[in-house]
Parts: structure tokens; sequence; C-alpha cells
């Protein structure tokens, strides 16, 4: 974990952190009427085509009763009961979801050729109780329709596709694979820390059962990547080490048997996980190229005999060495420092060394250690801090060498922190005339913004993850060098504690994002934090005792306070049975530092109707949205995939959330309307997060409301973030002198492009004019329209020629034009996004598209491949869906 959390302000989400300005009203959510056709019936999702489309007027009807027919006996279709008679797993028909809105929702139509079934699965806010449901869907072909297996009225041959207004036009392309020459995604996981074991071990033999097919089964994520810490880490229960003996240099008093990770559990559960693993995907596991069971360790800390004082420590006496193992000294801690002749340094990589063979001697050959965990933070848990020049020496003199004598099959992973800073750390240390970088295997990073605003999580540094990929390139770095997310959560407390479904959701949509992003951008993979936690320790604890896959329900245990969500939470009082079980085990120091756990004052149908499933409950697991949103990449993305190209872009008639017509932005309230978000460019979809006032201060405003409901309002800030490189939103005050003034220049008399100047910058007008800026990987599977950042820049260029509605507050470029289409300057990134992925090498399906729709409205959709016609169909407000064929 990477920051502390901001001061508590009562129960529950309470405590997080608000950034953006509060407006003293909010601003109203446009509720229109729902949409209808000249007739005054309701929009069906198909117009009138015409002579042909009145000659087969009849077989419609017929099609469409025999649907409703299905439907209401399956149950009504906004619920998706079972279609009767239908074989197999069961099958659900589409819904027609209402919106705030005239864009009607639309059947599911399959029109790919390619033989086989087109699967699409889906997890919707609309239905949370119903996660991975099949979505039924019509097959239309050259011989009529039929549900996937039952033959209804024919529909006349070569009929045109009758396309529903406005639909996302969903482009993926399967011959179009980005980083064809790297390595394959290595898969997904998360991290066996104590805190996950304690919480996994608290659990009777059904939920234990439970919680390894839940994570590691073929019923479950399938989670095939794991991280451990070395020595403690903060969600521990105390500070330990293997040695603490001062001055062994040789380490003759290490501990073998590694004594404290044997007796916490952690062991006995990452070997439970990969029996779990290697029973569910055989053909993984047994082709070394695919992998089974990867496990990467990080320490957090050496032992205190090894680091040396900080002011603290010596403020308190201790002036030799560290007084323990939390904080460290800059900007190094290693005692005396990283150069050849330090004892404590070669200490410290042989200490690497015996921790690797003892978990072999367990059993447990680790895929690869980075070689430390947030190196530029001196956290006030388990920490050692390097900067760049430290960590490179380290590795050259002491580390590499180390590794590669004694465990030369174990990977070397630099960095291992946020996103911000991953592009300086990989140029100076993978240069090829650094004596580093003949040692270095891979880049490891977290997805912290690493601030105080938790809600940045996830949210910023896509465009730096474009820009490493590229400087692989430029150094030559070799093309197995592996980019890997090896940190993510969400804090503080959980889902489950907070008692809000509807934050619990925002938090697995953040989760699903991220992953898509990363991976188009050249990611291997990712790990979570803790796979399961308590439902009441929601913050840092001290690994020394306990830290499973899961936590307990309040985000922990977590020695030092720093409690955060996981994917599954531990609750073993309320399983069926349970007498005498506290509601927080001994454990857990943390009490109740966010409120009580609202989870628990709800009844076990309560939970069951808003997405926590009875059946787990009954076992003492509480499993949260995020699990089902991730489930949807990692069941289907399996290592050995590769993502291809894919975008959503709109119509060329409509935008996706803003019929031809309407002036007002649709897909709801806009949550990246917030300081620190990155603004981008990406296909213009009609939304809030596309909508830009032009205020009286000259300001390019942006409004909406955060994951608590509190209004939020930011405007476009006057500089690029150094780190970051390109312009963020910031703070509307005018006393802060943060947001940019603009003056809105037209390109040329009559025109209705204009330049968009900055006037309180410090260089010349001809200069100040905002303009795109390229991502640097070409956008990866996204293309050069997906997220590029936009700064300020020569006004005579081309990419600084803008079209500015104020009726719609569309700011619109087109730059791309000749490379697929206009690009609107965008808060963070859009509602509706996708990721494509080839996962013939070891799915059950050749192709895989996810869709994820984070808008407050449902969505059309058509999805091609290439000039082929794969489906069309609606994806409803706040749901996530994949699509899987051959």
């Amino acid at each position: 974990m990477s920051t502390s959390n901001a001061p508590g302000k009562g129960p529950g989400y309470g405590s997080i952190s608000s950034s953006g300005e509060h407006m003293e009203l909010a601003r109203e959510e446009s509720s229109n009427a729902e949409g209808t056709n000249n007739n005054g019936n309701p929009h069906l999702g198909r117009g009138d085509d015409g002579p042909a489309s009145r000659r087969n007027a009849v077989g419609l009807v017929v099609s469409a009763l025999l649907l409703a027919v299905l439907a209401y006996l399956g149950g009504k279709a906004s619920t998706g009961g079972p279609i009767i008679g239908v074989e197999g797993p069961e099958t659900k028909l589409p819904q027609d979801v209402g919106r705030q809105s005239v864009i009607p929702t639309r059947l599911c139509e399959v029109h790919y050729d390619g033989g086989g079934d087109v699967r699409v699965i889906q997890t919707s806010l609309g239905e949370p109780s119903r996660q991975w449901g099949e979505v039924a869907c019509v097959r239309r072909g050259g011989g009529g329709r039929k549900l996937q297996g039952i033959e209804n009225d024919p529909v006349e041959k070569g009929r045109e596709v009758e396309y529903g207004r406005p639909s996302a036009q969903i482009r993926v392309d399967f011959s179009k694979v980005a980083f064809a020459d790297r390595e394959p995604i290595l898969g997904f996981g998360g991290a066996f820390t104590e805190a996950a074991a304690l919480n996994f071990w608290s659990l009777g033999k059904e939920g234990q059962d439970a919680v390894l097919e839940l994570l590691f089964g073929k019923e479950g994520l399938g989670y095939s990547l794991g991280r451990t810490h070395m020595n403690s880490c903060d969600f521990c229960v105390q500070s330990y080490s293997f040695d603490d003996n001062d001055d062994d240099f040789n380490l003759t008093h290490f501990d073998p048997l590694l004594t404290h990770d044997l007796q916490s559990g952690m062991i006995d559960m990452m070997l439970l996980a990969t029996k779990t693993l290697r029973d569910a995907y055989p053909k993984e596991t047994e082709n070394q190229s695919l992998g089974g069971m990867r496990i990467i360790a990080s320490p957090w800390s050496p032992p205190s005999w090894m680091k040396a004082p900080t002011e603290r420590d010596e403020d308190r006496g201790f002036m030799t060495h560290a007084e323990n193992m939390t904080g460290s000294a800059l900007p190094v801690c290693i005692r005396d420092g990283v150069g050849k002749d330090s004892e404590y340094a070669k200490s410290w990589a042989l200490y690497f060394s015996k921790f690797i063979s003892g978990y072999k001697n367990h059993g447990i050959n680790f895929f690869g250690v980075t070689v430390q965990n947030e190196p530029e933070f001196p956290a006030p848990w388990d920490a050692c801090a390097f900067d760049f020049y430290t960590q490179g020496d380290f590795i050259a003199n002491h580390l590499g060498p180390q590794l590669a004598e004694s465990h030369p099959d174990v990977k070397l992973l630099i960095f291992d922190h946020n996103k911000d800073h991953v592009v300086h750390w990989a140029k100076y240390l993978l240069d090829s005339n650094h004596p580093a970088s003949q040692y270095i295997d891979g880049t490891a990073y977290h997805w912290y913004a690493g601030g105080m605003d938790r809600l940045l999580d996830g949210a910023q540094g896509n465009p730096n993850m474009h820009r490493l990929l590229s400087e692989f390139d430029v150094m030559n770095v070799k093309k197995q060098h592996l980019v890997l997310g090896s940190e993510a959560c969400h804090c503080p407390s959980t889902g489950y504690a907070g008692g809000d479904l509807n934050i619990a959701w925002a938090r697995a949509t953040r989760n699903a994002h991220t992953i898509l992003a990363d991976l188009a951008a050249g990611s291997n993979g990712f790990i979570e934090w803790n796979m399961i936690i308590h439902c009441s320790t929601a913050h840092s604890f001290d690994c020394a005792a306990y830290n499973p896959t899961s936590l307990d329900s309040v985000g922990g245990p977590n020695h030092l306070g720093n409690m955060c969500d996981s994917p599954l939470l531990a609750v073993p009082h309320r399983a069926l049975g349970a007498k005498d079980v506290p509601n927080q085990l001994d454990f857990e120091h943390a009490g109740y530092p966010f409120g009580p756990v609202l989870g628990d004052q709800k009844t076990r149908d309560e939970l069951n109707a808003i997405g926590i499933p009875a059946k787990y409950l009954d076992v003492g697991v509480v499993v949260q949205p995020m699990y089902y949103y991730v489930g949807h990449i990692t069941k289907f993305v399996r290592p050995g995939s590769r993502a291809v190209h894919g975008l959503v872009d709109s119509s060329s008639k409509d935008r996706t959330f803003r019929p031809k017509g309407q002036s007002v932005a649709g897909g709801g309230i806009n949550d990246l309307a917030r300081n620190g978000v990155e603004v981008t460019v990406w296909p213009c979809e009609g939304s809030t997060r596309q909508e830009w006032s032009y205020n009286d201060d000259k300001q390019f405003q942006v409004f909406g409301h955060d994951w608590l409901g509190v209004p939020t309002t930011s405007c476009l800030s006057k500089r690029a973030e150094k780190d970051l490189g390109g312009l963020m939103l910031t703070t509307c005050n005018m006393t802060e002198h943060d947001s940019g003034l603009f003056d809105i220049v037209p390109v040329e008399e009559g025109s209705a492009k204009v330049k968009i100047v900055l006037s309180n910058g410090k260089v010349g007008a001809d200069k100040s004019c905002l303009t795109i800026q390229p991502l640097r990987n070409y956008g990866g599977a996204y293309g050069p329209r997906g997220g590029a950042q936009v700064n300020f820049g020569d006004c005579s260029h081309s990419w600084a020629e803008w079209t500015y509605d104020q009726e719609t507050g569309e700011i619109l470029s087109s730059a791309y034009a000749d490379v697929g289409g206009d690009v609107c300057l965008t808060t963070g990134w859009p509602f509706l996004q996708v990721g494509a992925f080839d996962t013939s090498a070891a799915g059950d399906n050749g192709k895989t598209v996810v869709i994820l729709n984070e808008a407050g409205e449902s969505a059309n959709i058509v999805l091609k491949d290439g000039d082929n016609l794969i489906l069309t169909s609606s994806i409803p407000s706040h749901s996530i869906q994949t699509v899987a064929f051959d």
C-alpha cells in the first residue's frame, strides 16, 4: 500500500476524502420521457425500413410475440428468468431496460457466421444477484432467426440488418495483435499475505474449500498469479524477520524453515492454491509456457539491524541501526549504503537467496522477486527506501550477481511502485550501459495515485504505460521483459462494512477499467492486493500474525490500521451453525475505525438480494461485486492470451448517449469530474464525461458527483503534470492559480473551428494553444484515438484545431479523421469501454471481448470484428459483459 488514509469522517465510506470542490447545489439530472415512434408506441430498437420491412411485419410480430411469451414464462424480461424448454445451463432472455433518455434498448442478435455459439455473460447493478448470467441472443442468419437452438419464424433471407439508433460501434480486429513480439498475458491473481492466511484459516472446512474454488478453481476466478511478502508487511499482526541477530552477515541464524510463514498458514495456503489451480486447469499447468501458479515475493523491510537509523530513531537513542522495521532512512535504508563494499547490502542480497531456498524446500518455487515494495515511500509501516540510483547499485553490486548464481530461474523485477515514476526508473535502470540492466527481467508497478484522494486510485497513469512500452523499443530492451501490475486495492474499509452497494459497485468498475486499460497498454498481468480479508479490518495491519488472500469485514488485520478492501471477506461469525464466534477475531486489533460494519446489520436474505450470495455467506464468506467484475476477465483471458485491437466508437449519425437532435449529455453523473483526473481524447460518446462548460471566468469546467454522492466541480489546468505528462483537472478556485483561463479564437473568419488559447500561461500565445499530444505507443490495443493526452503547444498545428459546441458542451477534434474519426475532450476515459483478446492459446473460446459500461444509462452496441458483424445488442447501465466465441 502506498499512501496513508485520510482522517476518518464517521462510519463506513464517510472516511474517503473528497478532493473536488463542493457545489452549493447539485446540477439537476435530466429525466426525459421514454421514447416513442411516430405512432406513439415505444421504440423497440428497430425502425421502419420501408417496403421490405412492411412485407415482413407479420413475421416480425410473431417472432416478437414468441420472445415475449418466453420471457413471461421464464420471469419478466427485466429479471431475466430462465427460458422454458432450453436444455443445458440456465439461459436468460435479454433485458429491455428502461432509460432516462429517448434511446430504446435492443435485444441481442447474433450475426456471426463463424460457427458455434456466441456466449454473452453479464453482471449488472440492475440485477446484482444474477452474476455471470447468460444473456440469451437471437441468432440471425440467411435462413432466418433462432434463439441459439430454438427455431423461430423465418425472416426474409438477405434482409438488411436493422441497426438500432444510436448504437456504439465496438470495432475489434483479431487480425491485429498488439505487442505480438512481446510476452503474452501471464494471468491475474492476488496476494498471499499473512492477513489473507489468517482469515482463510479462520473459516471452517467448507468455507476454506469455497475460497479455494472461488479464487483458483474452474468455477471461480482461476487466479494463476500470486504475490507474497518477504518478512512482514503492513497486513501482518506485527513486524517479523527470519534473522534478528545483529551483524549476522553470513545469516548463520537465518530460519531455514521460515517458521513464521509456516505457522501463520501462508505456506499451506499457497500449496492448496497451487493444487486447486492445477486440478482446474491441467493443460495450463502442464504447459510450461503457460505456467501454472506463478508467485512473486516482495520485501517490505530488511531486519532492523540492516537498516540505517531514521532521525526519529536517533532521537530515541538508536544511533547505530534502526529501532525496528517500520519507516526508513532516506535516500536508502541499508545501513552502510549499497556500494560494492557494503556488508549489509551483501547480507541483504544473501537474505533473498535464503528466503527463496526456504520456500523451495516447502514445494513453492517463486516465479520472481521484486527488489523492494514501494521504494519511494518511507512508509510508517515496514519499509525500505531506494531511489533509482541506489536500487541500480544494489542490483548491480549485490542482488543481481547473487540471484544469477543461486537462483538463475527466478526473475528480478524493478520498481514496484506507482505509475507516475515508472518511466523515469525504467529509463535509468534499463539503459544497456547500466551494469544492473543485465540482471533485470521485468518492471512491476502499482495502481495507486499516491496522494490522499483514494478515489483517484486506478485512475491515473495509463498514458505513462504507453510511454514505458515505447521506451522499451527505443532502448532495445529485450522482448521478454515483463510489465506486471503487482498491487491494487481500494481503501479505506470494505464494501460490506460501508454498506453502500453503489460504492461497492463503483469499486468493482474501477478494477475492471484499470485491468482492461493496462492490458491494452501492454501489461502482462494484474495482481490484486489481499485476496481475502476480514469484514471489520479494512486497514493495514501487521503481517506477522494474519494476512490471508481475503480480509476480514473491516479490511484487516493490519498492524498499522491501513484498512483496505478485497474481493472476498472472511465473516466466520455469519456461517451457519457458528456459535460463540465474535465479529472480530483475536488477531484483529483495529476495532471499528470507520463505524459499525453495516453489512452485519443486514439479514442473509437482504444480502443475497443485493448480490452477496447466501450460499457463500452460509460458510462464512462474503463475495463482493469486484470479484464478479474481475471474473469477467480472468475466467476467459487465460495465461497465453494476447490483447488485440479494439475501440468503442459512436455511429456516424449519433452519439452513444446523446441521440441526434438532443443537446443534453447522457450517461448519467460524471464521477470523474474530480481534481487529479487526467484529461484525454477518445471517440465522442455524447456523455457527461465529454461535457465542458465555458464559464464567465473563461475556464473550462466540468460537473459531477463522487462515489459518495458529493457534488464536485473541476476545471482544466493551466500546466501539464510533470510526471504524468499531460493536462489534468484541477480546482476552479481562482485564488489558487492552477486552472487555465482561455480565449476561444476562430481559426479563420466564418470557420466553425477554433483555437483554444491559454491566456494565463508563461509562454507566448502562439505556443499556448490546447493541442492533442499523441500516445507514444500508438495507443497499444486501443490505437491512437484511445486516450491521447492534451497539452499546450504550437497554434499553427492541425492538432490545435477544435470545434466547441457550447450547447452540448462538446470539444471535438478531427485530428484523427484519417485513422478512424473525430475525438472529444474527455475527463479520464469514456463511460463505455472494451477489451478484446485472442484467447486461443489456453481458453475454451478463441476470441473474447469484454464490454464495460460505467454509465447510469444503458447503451446499444454493434460489435464487429473487422468488417464482419458479430452481434447487435445492448448493455445495461453499470454493467459488464463478456462475449466469447471461436
